[in-house]
């Protein structure tokens, strides 16, 4: 079993940056492949961004060249870097893992956090 936390969310303003930390416990990470979801009022939970387990990142059209996805596999933690917040990533947050490699689809992952909310203002 894994646990997963995240944390970092908050109210920033538009052009802002944010870090959100997904801290694991019950395993190491080094053998998962980590993504970020989000989910706004009324839509459908999407990708973010995945870091694989066997190295590599993928960040989704809509946040590419804005967010960054690092792991640091020694603190079980792994990041989001947002940067340049548009009030369209207003959303919740949600950390997600599977054991080796895994896809774009929210059915591969089967370990998820709680969420934290991230509230972009204009």
């Amino acid at each position: 079993q894994v646990q997963l936390v995240e944390s970092g969310g908050r109210l920033v303003q538009a052009g802002g940056s944010l870090r959100l930390s997904c801290a694991a416990s019950g395993r190491t990470l080094g053998s998962y492949s980590m993504a970020w979801f989000r989910q706004a009022p009324g839509k459908e939970r999407e990708l973010v961004a995945i870091s694989w387990s066997g190295g590599g990142t993928y960040c989704a059209d809509s946040v590419k060249g804005r967010f960054t996805i690092s792991r640091d596999n020694a603190k079980n933690t792994v990041y989001l870097e947002m940067n340049t917040l548009k009030p369209e990533d207003t959303a919740v947050y949600y950390c997600a893992g599977r054991q080796g490699v895994a896809g774009t689809a929210r059915s591969n992952y089967n370990y998820w956090g709680q969420g934290t909310q991230v509230t972009v203002s204009s």
